[in-house]
């Protein structure tokens, strides 16, 4: 008798989208593809002096001063993958970039990573409604099914962020990288696309102007289910 091997379920073969040059309007900001010289300035006024936000980026920064980081930002404007977007306050300041990465459209499988929040887009609304605008393009617009985030594993801002913006713990890939001349163990956290729906609500719960007091204080905390490590 011969017997039946396990298989995966079927899939829409259909490839996903590139990322493309869009703007991601919000509530407290918008998501915006990378422009260095429209951005530059913007993004070095927010950064400098905060040279422990490059810690744990693998190969870059910090920055001795503007004329080198205007140098860098200018290598990230043209790349495909990654693919750069700043971060944009609701006066029109750039105060961080996020870029869409490790792009496999026809695995439909895409990462967010290469993320340089400022201490000014730290712990504000803006900077989980940037996470929130790159989801949703992600899944309901260019078509992917598992969206990554990956970091390394000694640090642990990142990997509370992954949790709290729904991302799933998968494991830690050992001796991973050598970052910086240091070794780096990468943390994998994923969300799929049939997750994205109940993400997506909570997503919008909190960011919901009623969530917040006069002063701009959140009422309630972000409570993403199923993302316990």
């Amino acid at each position: 008798m011969t017997s039946r091997l396990s298989i995966g379920a079927p899939v829409d073969p259909a490839p996903a989208h590139r990322p493309s040059a869009v703007v991601l309007e919000g509530r407290t900001g918008r998501v915006e593809k990378l422009n260095a010289p429209r951005h530059g300035r913007d993004l070095w006024q927010a950064v400098k002096d905060h040279d422990h936000i490059w810690t744990y980026m693998s190969a870059y920064g910090p920055f001795a001063d503007e004329a080198a980081f205007g140098r860098w930002l200018a290598t990230r404007e043209p790349l495909e993958d990654p693919c750069s977007y700043a971060i944009v306050d609701a006066s029109g300041r750039a105060v961080g970039i996020a870029t869409l990465m490790e792009i496999q459209p026809a695995m439909r499988r895409i990462e967010v990573g290469h993320i340089v929040y400022s201490p000014a887009l730290q712990r504000t609304p803006l900077g989980t409604e940037a996470q929130y605008l790159l989801a949703r393009y992600v899944f309901e617009t260019l078509g992917y099914r598992r969206y990554e985030w990956k970091c390394n594993a000694l640090n642990d801002a990142s990997r509370r962020a992954a949790l709290r913006y729904g991302f799933v713990f998968e494991g830690i890939l050992r001796q991973h990288m050598i970052a910086k001349g240091r070794n780096r163990d990468t943390a994998y956290f994923s969300m799929l696309d049939s997750e994205w729906p109940v993400r997506k609500a909570e997503f919008e719960r909190w960011l919901a102007a009623d969530n917040f007091d006069a002063e701009g204080r959140q009422k309630s905390r972000m409570a993403m289910p199923d993302t316990a490590s």
